[in-house]
């Protein structure tokens, strides 16, 4: 793996740099977190842009509206983004970062002609209804069913911590459509309308105020079975494509931030004082800060390795894992550096003193929940220690 960029990946660099520095700046501010209808227009409109700039999609085919880059580009393409503090994907996340990428792995070509163009350009918000509130961290052990009835799946079931399902078009759906088989065996990938009848959607509000996941009931939800992605009962397979994009490059943008977040706690670190002196002076603390952007450093050589994978093999592969427990368990201890800065401030929602209070609270509260979105770290080790490493299964406990 050469870490270094070519000359034609620096000049990708300056022009998209040059880029953002001219339109980032006119764009506006972000609305509430709890107008959902606003976020929407602003992160589409955004979404948008870029897409008319040639910087949306752009490690894609130039036939879905992509740009055919390197994957490499697209890593240059998460730092500029970070340092020009642009506009983050928001609600395009589900489909540009793993809804998107899946299709145009397991789609069938009708699949890919009317959903990757709408994707990146903004057309179309997705949601994830994966996650159900009997299964946990047992992916497979969902239950939500899918009945052929000719050209239709008939749907039941429930899903819990649905991202965006109250502003998305589509949703990328696991069903089981084969109750009788292994539980990895009888699971099916579905697209979903969300306009269809019989969807029920309940948001559900965090401890950081927002509501951008929900629960979702179906009802006799008929979805047409054109709208299977791989063939039946496959899904589970194909579910693992679409995790190893969530876990291998879906927060990139987001590790690239936590390394802005570590100079803020340097610069904050120089301002808070305890017995008249700064905290900067603490030797202990400085150690620490230092290890911490060194193993972000670290974070990011291993994405780019896992991105080095993709582009040999087409899809991320298990090391995809790695990179998301590291940046969990990355994301947590720096988060937790920041609170212990802060002190007492550190327990209220609101700034205090001039102390960003609120912002490292919600930045804490928010990388505790990080540890169980797209996998939960338990599961990651697991999948580390079988097939990374090759370690044996934990053996399953006779039946008495």
């Amino acid at each position: 793996m050469d870490l270094r960029y070519t000359p034609e990946e620096q000049k990708f660099r300056r022009e998209l740099a040059s880029w953002l520095a001219s339109e980032v700046p006119t764009y506006g501010t972000p609305p509430s977190v709890h107008d959902w209808p606003a976020r929407r227009i602003y992160d589409t409109g955004w979404q948008k842009k870029l897409f008319d700039a040639g910087y949306a999609g752009i490690n894609w085919p130039k036939e879905f509206g992509g740009r055919d880059a390197t994957l490499i580009e697209q890593l240059i393409y998460f730092e500029e983004i970070a340092k020009a503090n642009a506009p983050y994907v928001g609600c395009n996340f589900v489909g540009v970062l793993h809804g998107g990428p899946t299709i145009m792995a397991e789609g069938t070509p009708a699949q890919k002609t009317k959903h990757i163009r709408n994707i990146i350009s903004g057309a179309e918000v997705w949601c994830q209804g994966f996650s159900e509130p009997v299964a946990g961290s047992d992916l497979a052990g969902l239950q939500t069913k899918a009945v052929r009835d000719g050209d239709h799946y008939v749907v039941n079931g429930h899903k819990i911590w649905t991202t965006f399902a109250q502003i998305a078009d589509y949703c990328e759906l696991l069903v089981r459509t084969d109750p009788t088989a292994p539980k990895h065996k009888g699971i099916s990938w579905l697209i979903m309308p969300m306009n269809l009848p019989g969807i029920d959607i309940r948001p559900l509000p965090t401890l950081e105020g927002e509501g951008e996941f929900s629960e979702v009931f179906l009802e006799n939800v008929r979805i047409p079975v054109e709208n299977l992605v791989g063939k039946e009962n496959d899904g589970w397979r194909v579910t693992n494509v679409t995790l190893r994009f969530e876990r291998g490059t879906a927060f990139a943008s987001e590790m690239i931030n936590l390394q802005a977040f570590v100079r803020g706690l340097v610069k904050l670190a120089q301002k808070v004082t305890s017995d008249g002196a700064s905290a900067w002076e603490d030797k202990a603390l400085r150690r620490e800060l230092g290890h911490l952007s060194g193993e972000l450093e670290s974070l990011w050589a291993m994405v780019k390795l896992s991105v080095c994978e993709a582009k040999e093999s087409g899809v991320p592969g298990v090391g995809a894992s790695a990179v998301k427990l590291y940046y969990s368990e990355l994301y947590q201890k720096i988060t937790e550096l920041g609170l212990r800065l802060l002190g007492r401030a550190g327990l209220s929602r609101s700034d205090v003193a001039g102390l960003p209070a609120q912002y490292l609270l919600n930045r804490h509260l928010n990388s505790l929940s990080i540890s169980i979105a797209a996998g939960t770290s338990q599961i990651q080790k697991n999948i580390i220690g079988e097939r990374i490493l090759g370690q044996a299964k934990d053996p399953v406990p006779a039946r008495a």
